[in-house]
């Protein structure tokens, strides 16, 4: 069996990337840092292993936005590329917009819901973590229950 090879790049199409295999695991993050990188109210990664990682052109602009976080994007149409942590030393989050295609990867969680916009709610039955989820209970699976009359 081949494994699979899954393209991305930014906008202008700058920076590409591929990566080999599955994904350690694809997931929704609702944290204030990854949204105001994304501009969007929730930030959507596929995480892999540096080793099946491999940068097939341009050079991603770096962004240290916390100690130990350094986040990409591409100097010259400004999409977002990546977050690498220093704690997770052997991985890269890449932003699932970025793929080829999307739906190379599947989401089977949601992150830092903690730090959720209360107006924005997703209807799938995926487990949500108050922070991080390594070692973590989720505190509920699917939807927070609805606040409207």
């Amino acid at each position: 069996m081949t494994e699979q090879t899954v393209r991305g790049r930014c906008l202008c199409g700058d920076i590409r990337y591929e990566y080999r295999g599955e994904p350690i695991v694809t997931l929704h993050c609702h944290c204030e840092s990854c949204r105001r990188h994304a501009s969007s109210p929730v930030a959507t990664f596929v995480c892999v292993s540096k080793a099946a990682f491999r940068l097939l052109s341009g050079t991603p602009t770096i962004y240290v936005s916390s100690p130990g976080v350094r986040r990409t994007h591409c100097g010259r149409c400004g999409a977002p590329i990546a977050y690498e942590a220093d704690r997770h030393p052997d991985q890269i989050d890449l932003y699932l917009g970025t793929l080829e295609e999307p739906t190379a990867a599947i989401p089977s969680c949601h992150v830092h819901v903690a730090e959720q916009v209360p107006w924005f709610e997703t209807t799938d039955p995926l487990p949500r973590y108050e922070r991080g989820r390594r070692g973590a209970t989720p505190v509920r699976f699917g939807p927070r229950p609805s606040s409207l009359p």
